[in-house]
């Protein structure tokens, strides 16, 4: 999307499918981030995997409402042509329709966010529906849900038989009639993932589920080599940053030590 270009819009995201093009979605925690991407990512996707890369914790499972809420107002200050997408943490959504409605609601007042992100397929479909009835844009997420980690028995592909398969594709529709504006694909088999994307409207955004999708999303920091503790198949990375990170520090421990930092050039 070229820097000049207005603001995306949730009604756009079927135009380009439509028209074959691809969606770029990143994810993205702060303002400063936020500002680098704007304008060139179409989606940026205040995921609760800011848990795992922000906070330090094994899982999603204990990210809070208000932790998100203040990332995505963080990123929206940041971000002017760009959507800004924001996954609802676990059990701010699942319990009732009520809740759902209240907290996605909240989201979108308090951070000025475009829609919210939520788990889960033809269980969720009545809740993603009163949300979209509701003003509130949706975007649905299938396969390896990270809040169901420990009942899909870790992190693994899904969808490998005949019969999974077909209830993710009926996952994906119930979704799409339900009113999603596009739905994550995680960790799918490459065949099963293309086939749901040629069955929808609506876009589909892959990671780890192949080429055929109609967007990719990473996880920011990943692409760009600042956690070189994570090393899944499906991961690129684009940069090498952790490493250039680790040369500047040890350049300006070293500049300290030695007396070289701050010059005169650097004093007033």
């Amino acid at each position: 999307m070229p820097d000049d270009q207005k603001l995306l819009t949730v009604p756009d995201l079927r135009a380009k499918k439509s028209a074959g093009e691809k969606l770029v979605v990143l994810t993205c925690y702060d303002a400063l981030f936020a500002r680098l991407l704007d304008g060139v990512v179409d989606i940026l996707l205040v995921g609760d995997s800011l848990n795992q890369v922000v906070a330090g914790h094994p899982t999603t499972l204990n990210a809070t409402l208000d932790q998100m809420i203040y990332h995505a107002a963080a990123v929206r200050r940041g971000a002017s042509r760009s959507l800004v997408f924001v996954d609802l943490p676990f059990l701010t959504y699942q319990v009732s329709i009520s809740q759902a409605i209240r907290n996605a609601g909240r989201v979108l007042q308090e951070t000025g966010a475009h829609g919210v992100k939520l788990e889960g397929g033809r269980p969720m479909a009545d809740t993603v529906r009163a949300l979209v009835e509701r003003g509130i844009p949706v975007m649905g997420h299938l396969g390896l849900t990270p809040q169901s980690v420990h009942a899909l028995g870790g992190y693994r592909v899904q969808g490998r038989d005949p019969a999974a398969a077909g209830r993710l594709l009926a996952d994906a529709k119930a979704l799409e009639e339900a009113g999603a504006c596009s739905i994550v694909l995680e960790l799918l088999p490459a065949e099963l993932a293309s086939r749901i994307s040629q069955a929808l409207t609506v876009p589909t955004i892959g990671i780890g589920a192949g080429p055929g999708c109609d967007g990719q999303v990473l996880v920011l920091h990943d692409m760009l080599g600042l956690n070189d503790q994570f090393n899944p198949k499906f991961l690129k990375r684009f940069g090498e940053l952790g490493d250039a990170v680790r040369t500047a520090v040890r350049s300006f421990a070293g500049e300290v030590r030695d007396g070289r930092y701050p010059g005169a050039e650097h004093s007033f």
